[in-house]
């Protein structure tokens, strides 16, 4: 019955244009239940994939045709394990959204005018899901193709399209093609529900998806071009290594070659042979593709295959309406190569390859450290290291075995010689630092903090639970990374597929905070926390550069964000707590580090030329020693794990925010189970890593299938670094303050931090505000700002005055920290609101966007009728949206008074957003708004804008 279903399944898929077929109730903008039979003039079946639609002959975002007047469907199946829908633009008509593979959904409509298709989940159309719809005149007519000639040699037709059932006139090699000629589909070598749609009664293959291991060649006799045009078909991997070559046969060059395209379905390749008429040539098809998998958690490449059918001579060039070029395939390139694995200690880092200037040591390894996770850098100049061999599984409670261990190197010669151990029988460590008296730890479901005895480097008491309610859905996406931010606060992250419901021991939910992916940060003293922006992927690594600007490096989606207060990020999975959100924000790298169109896992182990592979960890914006090259100084470094190297990206103001370029790779270790989790920079400038070594490079909840004996720290230094040994604690307030114009960042920020914890003092605020008011250098001001800030140095007037500062960097900061505490006096907020008019940087109007959401919805208006009005900001990275956020709580306080404002807007989102969330009160004054709201828009003229919006407003009063 199953094979019953499944085959009718296939023979649904193969109509793609079928008058007469009956099914949902039709008109303009008609989807979801089929309520009652009627025709359907024209009807269309589309595969969607992050790749785009495809038609059943394998065409890609195909256009679609009908007549004006006539009611056409269109069905998409879900083709992967992804959320798609269809959406057509002008008119506005949406699917529902699919979710499992193999799940189907349609639209109907009337065939007005000529449209764009495309699938409205954020991200998905950028990614190339879309299409067009014509509206034509006169019949729709299926293409002609002219008949081709199969090539003959010695007068008779050759075995070129394998209708002898046998390899007649080709010879193979290898064990890829020992059985390749093939009859039926669906193919009983490829998957079920794939359509092969070879020619006639054969085609072959290398394998198909179920025999993809064989690697081989199958190369045909050589034959005269007696025409000036061919044509083949193919489909299979778009792999480097998979592919299909035309050769010379006097000389054995290769003059055309071409992959699969990552697709079963046969599509027709032409080729022009003019240049080779009266020549011999010969067919070669290559598979050295194994497909075989590397590591453990990601499977083998089953498009690691080829096939092919059907080579013709044409007299002119055909025309095939799914023609396949290879200007349409990003290809694969070669497995990169593996140099080494399984090294011990020292002989990783006699394999390391460095930039000029750079030497790498090995400072520590097993069994000293073992499992290293996480680590901090005290004021002595000595690593904290958490070593995780609880992870991945939580034990019950007391019968923790994870462990934090302090290095000190007594000498300078790289080497981390003297060890101690802090406290055991931890419970699944997975993050620390130190300060304001005490170490800091992430213990999912608990951030615990550990009263810290300095002269005995002891705990001072047992581990206190600061917050509980973390997730352990999926222990390698917990709180992690650790980092005390310029304004006094500890921030860290957490991976999407961890769900989180956060809050003091006890709290009720009404006192929690809900996150999975995201920035967080905790106040030491306050014990106030909250989210600091929310979504992305997996983040392990957030750091701030000269200006206070938070980043963090994210993994399986693109890598790198801006992490600005109250900004909502593109997600790997799932949705944002707001349901309001309707867009967020995307990466700000003007590259990702993995190579083809099959999402980022397919790029695993092939992706040198663009960086290695999509996961990433250990952020850190270098802001070491002056003496470093450059070219390092405020951008970030970050390790890539499956491309066994740091990369760097630079770091570019644009608008509001940055663009990151990728920059030269730092260092590679060249070593397959490297896997640095972490990396920070010393007093010397120097930095160290931790390597969680292991030859499994992902999580998995078996304990089993990672390593439980190994670990490295590396250091990493310049020909210019000078080791110094160090005890900023013993430094007076004097000598804090003298840190923050230090040109290495550490002293800066571990002198801010032992001021912080030291508390208020009147000569430390006299020093700092010399600083702030005479230093030329903004960074050095800054520095004055958020060591006031931390010691309860600055009152509002203070930062009233700031706001009329010359810098842009100064007058955001004062925005930021007059909101931190989130009351806002009305001074203040009259200040708000002719910034927002008159303010002329986008940084500024920006920290405005972000500071307005923590003030009370009803006292927004003033700021944000004047921030949208801001037309220089509508293509701006994160303004749009930034507004859009700040804007929608006070909708529903006022819908007319929302509508009015949206009206006005000059920037994108806005009047679209408020008019979705106004359908989505549902009340009477809500439809009655939408109602005014039209008629405004009918009375303003007929524009492809306007007329998106009144189909908005009709489909939002339908809704009712």
């Amino acid at each position: 019955m199953v094979a019953l279903t499944r085959l009718f399944f296939l023979i649904l898929l193969a109509v793609i244009l079928r008058p007469g077929a009956y099914g949902a109730t039709p008109g303009p903008g008609t989807s979801g239940p089929e309520r009652k039979a009627v025709q359907y003039d024209r009807e269309y079946t589309l595969k969607a994939t992050m790749l785009g639609y495809f038609d059943t002959d394998g065409k890609r975002n195909p256009t679609l045709q009908a007549r004006k007047g006539e009611t056409v469907r269109i069905l998409i199946v879900n083709g992967e394990l992804m959320t798609h829908d269809i959406v057509l633009e002008k008119l506005g008509v949406k699917s529902e959204v699919l979710v499992e593979k193999g799940d189907t959904a349609s639209i109907v409509f009337k065939a007005v005018e000529d449209d764009i298709y495309f699938c409205s989940i954020p991200g998905h159309r950028a990614a190339g899901m879309e299409g067009k719809f014509d509206v034509v005149e006169g019949p729709i007519k299926e293409a002609v193709t002219i008949a081709g000639e199969v090539p003959k040699k010695g007068g008779k037709a050759l075995n070129l399209n394998f209708e002898k059932g046998t390899l007649q006139d080709w010879k193979a090699t290898g064990d890829a093609f020992e059985n390749p000629v093939i009859s039926g589909d669906p193919s009983p070598v490829h998957d079920k529900d794939m359509n092969i749609g070879f020619g006639g009664k054969y085609f072959v293959s290398s394998g198909g998806t179920k025999n993809y291991k064989g690697t081989g060649t199958l190369t045909s006799v050589p034959f005269r071009v007696t025409h000036p045009f061919a044509s083949f078909k193919v489909s299979g991997g778009a792999l480097k290594d998979t592919r299909v070559e035309l050769v010379r046969a006097g000389n054995d060059e290769v003059f055309f070659e071409i992959s699969g395209s990552g697709r079963a379905t046969l599509q027709p390749v032409v080729v022009d042979l003019t240049p080779l008429l009266n020549k011999e040539i010969y067919i070669r098809l290559i598979d050295n593709e194994t497909g075989i998998s590397q590591i453990p958690y990601i499977g083998d490449d089953k498009w690691a295959h080829i096939n092919f059918d059907e080579f013709l001579f044409y007299p002119s060039r055909p025309n095939f309406p799914n023609e396949l070029k290879p200007s349409d395939i990003i290809i694969l390139p070669p497995l990169d190569p593996v140099i080494h694995s399984g090294l011990s200690g020292a002989e990783a880092a006699k394999s390391m390859t460095m930039q000029d200037g750079f030497t790498v040591t090995l400072a520590a390894a097993e069994p000293d450290i073992v499992r290293p996770i996480s680590f901090t850098i005290d004021p002595r100049g000595r690593l904290w290291v958490a070593e995780a061999h609880t992870y991945p599984v939580r034990a019950p409670e007391g019968q923790g075995k994870d462990r934090i261990l302090i290095f000190e190197d007594t000498n300078g010669d790289g080497t981390l010689d003297k060890r101690k151990v802090f406290m055991e029988g931890l419970n699944l460590i997975s993050a620390i630092e130190v300060g304001m008296g005490g170490v800091w730890l992430g213990s999912a479901p608990h951030l615990l903090y550990i009263p810290l005895d300095e002269k005995n480097d002891k705990p001072a008491g047992p581990p206190q639970i600061l917050l509980d309610g973390w997730g352990l859905d999926d222990t390698h996406e917990v709180l992690n990374s650790f980092r005390w931010g310029p304004d006094g606060w500890l921030y860290g992250t957490q991976g999407v597929f961890t769900q989180s419901n956060v809050g003091k021991p006890g709290a009720p939910d009404s006192e929690r905070t809900r996150l999975n992916a995201g920035v967080w940060r905790y106040h030491p003293t306050t014990k106030e926390f909250e989210l600091f922006s929310e979504g992305t992927s997996n983040p392990w690594g957030v750091d701030f550069n000269d200006y206070g600007h938070s980043f963090i490096t994210v993994c399986v989606i693109p890598h790198m964000f801006h992490a600005i207060q109250g900004a909502r990020y593109q997600r790997q999975a799932g949705e944002h707590f707001n349901p309001y959100t309707y867009d967020d924000i995307k990466q700000i790298g003007d590259h990702v580090h993995w190579v083809g169109d099959r999402g980022p896992h397919a790029g695993n182990f092939r992706s040198d030329a663009k960086g290695g592979g999509h996961a990433h960890a250990g952020a850190m914006v270098y802001l070491g020693s002056e003496k470093w090259p450059e070219q390092y100084r405020n951008n970030i470094f970050m390790n890539n794990i499956h491309g066994s190297r740091v990369n760097v990206d630079l770091l570019d103001r644009n608008g509001s925010g940055y663009i990151a370029s990728h920059g030269d790779d730092f260092l590679l270790t060249n070593d397959t189970w490297s896997q640095w989790l972490n990396l920070r920079y010393d007093p010397s400038g120097s930095v160290f890593a931790i390597d969680w070594y292991d030859k499994n490079q992902c999580h998995s909840p078996n304990p089993d299938v990672h390593n439980k004996t190994m670990g490295r720290i590396f250091k990493i230094s310049h020909e210019t670094d000078e080791w110094v040994q160090v005890d900023l604690t013993k430094a007076s307030d004097m000598d804090l303050v003298n840190y923050q114009l230090h040109k290495n960042e550490w002293y800066v920020r571990t002198a801010r931090l032992l001021l912080q914890e030291r508390g208020p003092n009147k000569r430390v605020h006299r020093a700092l505000k010399k600083i702030l008011n005479e230093n030329p250098d903004v960074t050095r001001k800054l520095r004055a700002l958020w060591a006031l800030h931390v010691t309860k140095g600055l009152k509002e007037k203070d930062l009233l005055q700031l706001l009329d500062h010359e810098n842009e960097y100064m007058r955001s900061w004062a925005i930021q920290l007059m909101a931190e505490d989130k009351e806002l006096s009305d001074a203040a907020l009259a200040r708000f609101a002719d910034m927002a008019k008159t303010d002329n940087a986008a940084l500024v109007r920006l920290y405005l966007a972000s500071a307005i959401q923590r003030v009370a919805p009803e006292k927004r208006w003033e700021t944000l009728e004047a921030l949208v009005q801001r037309a220089e900001d509508k293509d701006d990275h994160n303004m749009p949206l930034m507004l859009w956020y700040a804007f929608e709580p006070v909708v529903p306080t006022d819908v007319n008074r929302a509508v009015d404002l949206a009206l006005k807007a000059k920037v994108p989102h806005v009047l679209p957003y408020t008019i979705q969330r106004v359908g989505a009160i549902g009340s009477p004054e809500s439809e009655k708004a939408l109602q005014g709201l039209q008629q405004r828009l009918q009375k303003m003229g007929q524009s492809h804008e306007n007329h998106e919006l009144q189909a908005l407003i009709k489909e939002q009063l339908a809704r009712k």
